[in-house]
């Protein structure tokens, strides 16, 4: 059998999270800012940044993880968001 690319991996987990939630692509375009049709390119892609992740997963009530064992996680939050540069937005 075939197997899949990372990317269709990616988009497939998100896309079952969003159906799962019972969310549409138009409101995590809204959220991003994007068009639809820029997030129907987004999943082909498979181009989702850290931040964009941490996004999907407060979208659907989740959370990302990195699962070390058992006992041990590492969340992502929001509050791990990247923020504007103060100095830039000053300017």
């Amino acid at each position: 059998p075939k197997r899949k690319r990372g990317t269709d991996m990616v988009s497939d987990k998100i896309k079952g999270l969003l159906s799962m939630k019972g969310k549409k692509y138009k409101e995590l375009a809204q959220l991003f800012g994007i068009s639809e049709q820029a997030m129907r390119n987004k999943f082909a892609r498979g181009s989702f940044s850290a931040d964009e992740l941490i996004m999907v997963a407060d979208f659907v009530g989740c959370q990302l993880a990195f699962e070390i064992d058992n006992a041990q996680k590492v969340l992502l939050t929001k509050d791990d968001l990247r923020k504007p540069n103060a100095a830039n937005s000053e300017q």
